[in-house]
C-alpha cells in the first residue's frame, strides 16, 4: 500500500500505474498537488443525455468536463495514457439505486461498459493548491483525514430521472481568511468554484458536523468557520433516486488524476470588480456569512452616501453606521418572508394622523421583494388598517405594486400573542417571517411612551408592534432593520446612545427597541427607495446570484425585465404620494397637505434623490 501522503511526489501518470498495479490508498484527497482532478459517472446510455441536462443545470455540484461515447475507456483529451476501468482508487457499484459495494476494478464488467457512457466532472481537490497559497489552512490535510462531505436540504434541479439533493464537501477556515477563500476558488468554475454556504451547517439542512455522510470528522481550531462548497458526490445521490440496473461511480475521496496542471486549465484570478468576491457576516444567531462582487458592494455603499444627505439639517450623520444597508439588504435577499410595518401618527391632532414619510418607502420595499418572488405583508396599527388597505388598492391599480400586499394588525393580548403572531402554532422553530423592517414607525421610548420630534407624547395612536421586535431577536434566523431619519423611529434603538446625545430632545424621544440593522437616512422614505434598489443590484450580481442558488439551477437573469420594472420611479412615487394626499396624509414637519414630505417639496429634492438612487442602480459596472 502506498502512503496518503507519499502520493504527492508522483506524476499523475505514475499515481495511475500504481493504482492499475493495485497499491491503492484509501482516499486520493491532497494527492498530485495542483494537477485537475475528475470524479466519475458511468451510466448505461439510454440515460446519457438526461444526465447531461442535470449536469448542466447543476453546474456547481456537477462540473462536467467530458463524457465519453459508449465503450469509451479513455479520456484522451486530459491524459497521456489512462483506463477508466483500473485507474480510480475504488468504484463504487449501484444497482437499482442500491450501493451493492466497492469493487477495485471494473475487468469483469467489461461487456456492460460497452453499452455504458463515462462522465468526467470537475473535483474540488485541485482547488486545494490554490487555498494553500492564498495562506489557508487545509485541515483535513493536517489531520490525514479524507474530507468530510454531508447530504444537504438543497434539492438539485430536476431533469428527467435524476433529482437528488445536493452534497456539499466542508472545510473549516479561519474566520478572517474566508475573503482570500471566496476569491481564490471563485474562478475555478469547472471545479465546483466559490463557496456557496459559510456559517451554520443548520441553515443547508445538516444537523451534526461530527457525523458526515461520507469522509471522516474533521476538527476545526478556535476561530474556524465552516465553509461548504458543492460537491461531486451529488452524483452518487443522482444515480441512486435514478435506480439503473447498473452503475458505477468513485468512491467519495477517491478521484481519477488527469495529466493538467490547475494553472493550466482554467482561468485565473483577477482585480476586476465583478469579479472580486467579497464576504460580510449578515447573522450571528445562527452565524451566516453572504457574498457579493466588490462592484455590487461598491453600488451599495455609494446609495448608503446618497441617503444619507441631510437636506433637513437634522444632524442625522451622527446616526450612520456603514454597510448597514448592504448588510440589511443581503438578509432580506436571503429570505423567503418579510414582514414590513410603518407609521408615526406624528399629526395627532389631525384625522388621519399619519404622516407621508413611511408608506412609500414600504410600498417601494413590498413591490421589489414582489418581484423578486418572496413573501411580503405589511403591520400596521389597527385604526389605520382599513385606510392602509384602500391605498394598498390604488397602489395596484396605479401599477405602483404589482399585486396587493396583505395587511394584518397586531394586539398584545396574551403572554403568547406574539410567538402566535411570528410562528407557526407559537413554535420559535417555525418563524412566519425571515426578517422585520420598520420604515418611519413610530418607536417606543425607555419610559414606555412614544413620542414625536417635539415631544408630545402619541401613545394612545400607536398599537404595541415593536413587542414583535423584541421577541424577533430571541428567535433564531429570524432578522430586523429598523429605516429612520432621527431616531425616535422602530429600529433605532441601536444607536439610542448616540440619539441621546446628538438629536434634540434626545434624552426623552430616543427608541429603546433596536434592530439587527439600523439605516440612516435624510428622509426614511430615502432609505426604503435605497432596500429595493440595493436588493436589484444584489440580485443582478452574477456572485452573489449563484450563492443564492447555492450553484444549483441556473442563473436568473431572465427575470432582471420584472426587477426592474419594479425600482422605485419619480413617476410611481408621484401617483403614490397623490393618493396619500387623496387621503388626507400630511407632511410629517410642516402639517401641510400637499406634494411634501418632511417639510421638502417632491419636486425637486424627493425626485431628484430618486433619479440619483436609479442612476447608480441601473449604471454599467466600471472595469478596473
Amino acid at each position: 500500500m502506498v502512503s496518503t501522503r507519499s502520493f504527492r511526489s508522483f506524476l499523475p501518470s505514475a499515481v495511475r500505474m500504481l493504482i492499475h498495479d493495485g497499491k491503492r490508498a484509501r482516499s486520493s484527497s491532497g494527492k498530485v498537488g495542483g494537477h485537475k482532478p475528475a470524479q466519475i459517472v458511468i451510466l448505461h446510455k439510454f440515460l446519457a443525455d438526461e444526465f447531461e441536462k442535470f449536469c448542466h443545470a447543476n453546474s456547481g455540484p456537477l462540473p462536467l468536463l467530458y463524457r465519453s461515447q459508449p465503450g469509451e475507456w479513455k479520456y484522451v483529451k486530459i491524459t497521456d495514457n489512462s483506463d477508466i476501468g483500473t485507474d480510480c482508487p475504488q468504484y463504487c457499484r449501484h444497482e437499482l439505486g442500491h450501493f451493492t459495494g466497492n469493487v477495485a476494478d471494473l475487468l469483469e464488467y467489461s461487456n456492460e461498459l460497452e453499452e455504458m457512457v463515462t462522465f468526467y466532472l470537475g473535483g474540488s481537490f485541485s482547488v486545494e493548491q490554490m487555498l494553500l497559497k492564498a495562506g489557508v489552512p487545509l485541515r483535513h490535510v493536517e489531520q490525514n483525514r479524507t474530507i468530510s462531505m454531508y447530504k444537504t436540504s438543497v434539492p438539485c434541479r430536476e431533469v428527467g430521472r435524476f433529482h437528488c439533493n445536493m452534497v456539499v464537501s466542508m472545510r473549516p477556515v479561519p474566520e478572517g481568511k474566508l475573503d482570500a477563500v471566496a476569491q481564490a476558488t471563485h474562478p475555478a468554475r469547472d471545479v465546483h468554484g466559490a463557496p456557496v454556504h459559510m456559517g451554520h451547517p443548520g441553515l443547508i439542512g445538516i444537523n451534526d458536523l461530527s457525523r458526515p455522510d461520507y469522509g471522516d470528522p474533521v476538527e476545526p481550531h478556535q476561530g474556524d468557520i465552516p465553509v461548504f462548497w458543492a460537491c461531486g458526490v451529488t452524483g452518487v445521490e443522482a444515480v441512486q433516486g435514478c435506480k439503473p440496473p447498473l452503475a458505477f461511480t468513485h468512491t467519495p475521496g477517491g478521484i481519477f488524476i488527469t495529466d493538467y496542471k490547475r494553472d493550466e486549465f482554467g482561468p485565473v484570478p483577477n482585480t476586476d470588480p465583478a469579479e472580486t468576491v467579497q464576504t460580510f457576516c449578515i447573522s450571528q444567531n445562527p452565524l451566516h456569512y453572504s457574498v457579493a462582487s466588490a462592484a455590487a458592494v461598491q453600488k451599495i455603499r455609494t446609495l448608503e452616501c446618497h441617503i444619507g444627505a441631510d437636506p433637513g439639517d437634522r444632524g442625522i450623520k451622527a446616526l450612520f453606521i456603514q454597510d448597514e444597508l448592504l448588510k440589511a439588504s443581503m438578509c432580506m435577499s436571503h429570505a423567503a418572508s418579510v414582514l414590513i410595518t410603518t407609521g408615526f401618527p406624528t399629526h395627532f391632532n389631525q384625522d388621519p394622523p399619519e404622516e407621508t414619510d413611511g408608506p412609500p418607502g414600504a410600498i417601494a420595499m413590498a413591490a421589489m421583494l414582489q418581484a423578486l418572488k418572496k413573501q411580503v405583508a405589511i403591520v400596521t396599527d389597527h385604526r389605520a388598517l382599513e385606510m392602509n388597505k384602500k391605498i394598498i388598492e390604488d397602489a395596484v391599480e396605479q401599477s405602483i405594486l404589482r399585486t396587493e400586499v396583505p395587511l394584518l394588525s397586531f394586539q398584545d393580548d396574551s403572554q403568547d400573542s406574539t410567538l402566535r403572531f411570528l410562528c407557526q402554532d407559537g413554535n420559535p422553530q417555525t418563524p412566519r417571517y425571515d426578517h422585520l423592517v420598520a420604515i418611519e414607525r413610530a418607536g417606543r421610548a425607555a419610559d414606555g411612551n412614544y413620542y414625536n420630534m417635539r415631544k408630545v407624547n402619541i401613545e394612545h395612536l400607536v398599537d404595541p408592534i415593536d413587542t414583535l421586535f423584541t421577541t424577533a431577536s430571541t428567535i433564531p434566523g429570524v432578522m430586523t432593520t429598523g429605516i429612520g431619519d432621527g431616531g425616535n423611529e422602530l429600529g433605532m434603538g441601536k444607536v439610542k446612545e448616540v440619539v441621546m446625545k446628538y438629536m434634540p430632545h434626545g434624552d426623552l424621544v430616543a427608541c429603546n427597541v433596536g434592530a439587527d440593522f439600523a439605516i440612516t437616512a435624510g428622509v426614511s422614505n430615502w432609505g426604503g427607495y435605497a432596500v429595493a434598489c440595493a436588493l436589484y443590484i444584489l440580485n443582478c450580481c452574477p456572485i452573489h446570484d449563484r450563492y443564492l442558488r447555492k450553484a444549483v439551477g441556473f442563473p436568473r437573469h431572465s427575470e432582471q425585465d420584472s426587477w426592474t420594472s419594479a425600482l422605485p420611479t419619480v413617476t410611481k412615487e408621484e401617483k403614490l404620494l397623490e393618493i396619500l394626499v387623496n387621503y388626507g396624509i400630511r407632511s410629517g414637519k410642516t402639517g401641510n397637505l400637499g406634494m411634501e414630505v418632511d417639510g421638502l417639496p417632491f419636486y425637486d429634492t424627493h425626485s431628484a434623490m430618486i433619479q440619483q438612487l436609479g442612476k447608480i442602480t441601473l449604471q454599467p459596472v466600471a472595469l478596473a
